[in-house]
């Protein structure tokens, strides 16, 4: 009996622990770290296949951006007109059209160099991580906005030059779901990802 009690304080005291734990990772870090794997496989000499590296480029993105999240805030209020099995398709083809729109454009940033400043407080659980991709001919701001999701930060919204990723797409939905339901939506997405 005392030995597992002793068992259960031990487990108890991992439970209590672990988030702080992964906590102790700040959001720059975090990000950092996956920016640079990203660039590793870009650049790897030995992975020729461009599949291969598309697939390991976005088996990284995808473990850090949290496509729900990202989702919700680019419906903003249609969010709600959308029934859950609607949310959860749009949640897949967006993150699909967003892969494949900017697969070409992480797979030709060879060889630049990603300086990462600082972390700015949003709220109580948000913040903005500061970087730049610093090229031979001009400096591209980049702030990646993270939020904590189960004890570990993820990317809901990527500002690139000051021009919000949610922002962007929000604007173009917004129009479309003014004249059109959210299956109308959902079919042009599902066109433009096959």
């Amino acid at each position: 009996m005392k030995l597992l009690r002793i068992s259960t304080g031990f487990l108890l005291i991992f439970l209590v622990v672990q988030p702080a734990q992964v906590l102790a990772e700040s959001a720059l870090r975090v990000i950092e770290s996956r920016v640079n794997r990203v660039l590793e496989v870009v650049n790897d000499p030995s992975m020729k296949d461009r599949t291969e590296k598309e697939a390991n480029v976005q088996s990284i993105v995808d473990e850090i951006f949290d496509y729900t999240e990202l989702s919700r805030r680019t419906l903003a209020v249609h969010w709600n007109s959308f029934t859950p099995d609607q949310r959860k398709e749009f949640t897949d083809l967006f993150g699909k059209l967003l892969r494949r729109i900017y697969m070409d454009r992480i797979l030709a940033h060879t060889h630049e160099k990603v300086v990462f400043a600082k972390e700015v407080k949003l709220s109580e659980n948000r913040v903005e991580v500061e970087s730049q991709i610093v090229m031979p001919s001009r400096t591209i701001p980049i702030g990646y906005r993270m939020i904590v999701r189960q004890g570990q930060w993820k990317v809901y919204d990527v500002v690139i030059e000051g021009v919000s990723l949610v922002q962007n797409y929000r604007s173009q939905f917004r129009g479309i779901l003014a004249r059109e339901s959210p299956e109308a939506l959902l079919r042009m997405l599902r066109q433009r990802v096959s």
